[in-house]
């Protein structure tokens, strides 16, 4: 390992590793909560057995940033629509007295917030390995598979590994993110092996990356290629027909490939603790916005009364439809982005070449030897009432100038989603909370948002950057 590059695993490793005093704390507390748990259950009538899952189980988890995964494995009796609400009565009963977020998955589960650790109580069924009846039901077995396969050195490789990711941001399975989750950096570990190697694979991706720990597919390749189409396949050691890696979006895979590359080029603590981002002033901000000549239309909604899970699945879906919305009417979009801070606001931030074009437009019609298609076309537009121009003849094809229905982007928003939306694409809890109202800004509009919302002007100061911040920090050291 290059000398640079052993120095920042080494001190990395040793601000992410627990110590003995804050070990023995978590441990405590998981204890506690598993009693608490164990009670609560007992008080509903549920016969459960409690176990602690997730990386405090797995010991794979980052000094100061402990997620405890307290698992009810529930009767197979319990209904599977009824699972969640039985779960979530425990959950409360057991985490009474602390902050709590119901949070979804396949069910409902719940996040407390307990002595300042986050704790997730999450029901599953007590089956025996492939009878899952939910996917949760894996959960137990993963942790007896990492348990029995990582030794003391690896779960360090993973420490790393899962800080590397949380650094540049593609740490998290949830909607939310679309990235990496700990069981998958756990099996990249088992696989590669390695931080280092797993960074060297990585960075070496080209098309697909295929991980079969168990060999499930060995000489059956075409097999798997058919069951998994995503470019990042990792086979689950307990579950041979799920991908691991389904989660991971394409830029977050991305963004993991060229972080990889750049990290192995240049080591640097910044890939693992990035700057904290410094929200530009509003002058600045005006400036900024003046001077880049595109239009940005911010697209705001006030809360949308659901659990973060769902919300966000409903934004991207939303920012979907919203996308084809304004390409099908000509407008140029450079960069979008669907954004909240879950408690009272929600934006969809799109930055186009401009948020008004011109009136009228080419559209082209069939080439000439199309004799059928070419009558259509001109029974159509000789006559149309938005035809500015022709039809004419150029390069072999019939064209017409037309006129376009809309003109500023704005306009368009505000015109197709004043009834919600439904009709354009929109998810329907993003519909409803447009029928009760929306604002469409553009530019420097945005500025009391900016001024009020000290979340969303980070946001901003780096969506208006665009660049990842190991390459600021690399900017900055080559002319220091």
């Amino acid at each position: 390992m290059p000398e640079k590059l052993e120095q920042v695993c080494r001190t990395v490793l040793g601000k992410v590793t627990p110590e003995k005093k804050e070990r023995a704390k978590i441990e405590v507390l998981a204890e506690k909560l598993l009693r608490k748990v164990a009670d609560a259950s007992k008080e509903f009538g549920v016969k459960s057995t409690v176990r602690l899952e997730g990386s405090v189980a797995k010991d794979t988890w980052l000094s100061g940033e402990p997620d405890i995964d307290i698992f009810m494995r529930v009767p197979k009796t319990i209904p599977r629509a009824s699972l969640g609400d039985v779960s979530l009565g425990i959950a409360r009963k057991a985490a009474r007295g602390s902050k709590q977020i119901e949070r979804f998955a396949e069910h409902p589960y719940l996040e407390a917030v307990v002595d300042k650790t986050r704790v997730n109580i999450v029901p599953c069924y007590d089956v025996k390995k492939g009878e899952w009846l939910s996917a949760t039901d894996r959960t137990p077995f993963h942790t007896d598979y990492v348990n029995g396969h990582l030794d003391a050195k690896m779960r360090s490789e993973v420490r790393l590994l899962k800080k590397f990711m949380k650094g540049i941001g593609v740490y998290g399975a949830e909607i939310k993110i679309g990235g990496f989750s700990g069981y998958l950096c756990e099996l990249l570990i088992l696989h590669y092996e390695s931080f280092q190697n797993t960074l060297k694979s990585f960075a070496q991706h080209r098309h697909r990356i295929v991980v079969d720990i168990e060999s499930y597919y060995e000489e059956r390749e075409n097999e798997l290629g058919l069951l998994f189409k995503e470019p990042l396949v990792i086979v689950d050691p307990v579950d041979k027909g799920r991908n691991v890696a389904s989660a991971v979006q394409p830029l977050k895979l991305h963004t993991f490939v060229v972080d990889s590359r750049a990290f192995l080029k240049s080591p640097s603590l910044g890939f693992f603790y990035p700057p904290e981002t410094t929200p530009l002033s509003v002058k600045e901000l005006k400036q900024k916005l003046k001077k880049r000549g595109s239009a940005i239309v911010f697209l705001c909604l006030g809360k949308v009364d659901v659990v973060p899970d769902i919300l966000w699945g409903q934004l991207y879906k939303s920012q979907r439809s919203l996308r084809k919305l304004l390409k099908l009417s000509d407008f140029e979009i450079l960069r979008d982005l669907a954004w909240s801070d879950e408690k009272t606001i929600n934006m969809f931030i799109f930055e186009l070449e401009d948020c008004c074009i011109p009136t009228v437009k080419s559209h082209l019609g069939p080439p000439l030897e199309k004799e059928h298609e070419c009558e259509k076309f001109l029974a159509k537009h000789q006559n149309g009432l938005g035809t500015v121009s022709g039809p004419y003849i150029e390069d072999g094809r019939w064209v017409v100038q037309v006129r376009r229905k809309y003109t500023d982007a704005c306009i368009l928003l505000r015109e197709k989603l004043a009834g919600g939306g439904r009709s354009a694409g929109v998810a329907e809890q993003i519909s409803r909370k447009l029928r009760k109202g929306f604002k469409a800004l553009v530019n420097d509009e945005i500025v009391e948002v900016y001024r009020k919302n000290k979340e969303f002007a980070r946001l901003l100061t780096e969506f208006l950057s665009g660049r990842p911040k190991w390459l600021e920090t690399a900017e900055t050291e080559r002319y220091q």
